[in-house]
Formats: structure tokens, C-alpha cells, sequence
């Protein structure tokens, strides 16, 4: 999906069609969850689908439930929900922000001249690492 460190950085139309990708990609993954939530709250919860689809967005957004959950299966549901919904949102953050970060990282690896800098080295480079240069310790 993304361009190879030897080649040229893509052009900004091959970009913004990355980042769409990206949205489109976190949009869905945004639906599936709030469906999924939606869900659990009508089935799990008995609450009626307007109530369950307004818990659901709420604990997806990040702001706490809003009805009093009285059963203890409901209440593992909304916990077991409430820490996916976390992830869900550390994972969109990772699909938007790849194209990004992966942009910058190139740029500054041919702003670099192409060569690794040396603090870098032994990440990409496995055949030179920055400590073998030096000569072993002595001890004793």
C-alpha cells in the first residue's frame, strides 16, 4: 500500500486517496462497533434500539453510559464494551494516522539523502549495528 524507502515520496493525489482509504476504513470500523453495541444493549440490556444506539454512541464516544444498568450480564456486557470501545478508538487513531506518520518518516528518509542516520542504523540495518564498531569490554 505504501511506497518502499527507495522510492520517490507519492504525489499528493495518490495521498489524499490514502487518507480517504484511511477514513473509509475507520468509518466502518466506527459503524461495525457502534452496531455492535447497539446490539448488546437491546439484547443484553433489554433497553428499547433508540436507548441502546444512544449508550452505545455514548460509550463509543468516550463519555459513560446514560441509562442505570440493573442485570449483571448487562452490566458485564457494558464493561467488556466500554474497554473494546477503547481499543476501537486506539486502533482508528492508528488506521488514520498511518498514512501520515508514514509520509513523514519518508520524507525525512530522503531528506536524509537516502542514508540511515547513524542513531537509526542498527533498526534498519541489521548487518550494522552501532555497538559492534566498538571494542569489547574489558572486565576485571
Amino acid at each position: 500500500m505504501f511506497e518502499h524507502r527507495s522510492e520517490p515520496i507519492a504525489p499528493r493525489s495518490s495521498f489524499a486517496k490514502r487518507m480517504a482509504a484511511s477514513f473509509g476504513v475507520s468509518l466502518a470500523m466506527i459503524a461495525a462497533s457502534l452496531g455492535l453495541g447497539v446490539c448488546g444493549y437491546h439484547w443484553i440490556a433489554d433497553l428499547p434500539w433508540i436507548d441502546s444506539l444512544l449508550n452505545a454512541a455514548m460509550i463509543l464516544g468516550g463519555m459513560g453510559p446514560v441509562d442505570r444498568l440493573t442485570t449483571s450480564g448487562s452490566k458485564l456486557f457494558a464493561s467488556a464494551y466500554a474497554i473494546f470501545s477503547g481499543l476501537v478508538f486506539i486502533s482508528v487513531m492508528g488506521v488514520v494516522l498511518a498514512p501520515v506518520i508514514h509520509r513523514v518518516i519518508h520524507k525525512f528518509h530522503l531528506d536524509s539523502g537516502g542514508k540511515t542516520p547513524t542513531a537509526f542504523a542498527g533498526l534498519t540495518n541489521p548487518e550494522r549495528r552501532p555497538h559492534e564498531s566498538r571494542p569489547p569490554r574489558q572486565h576485571g
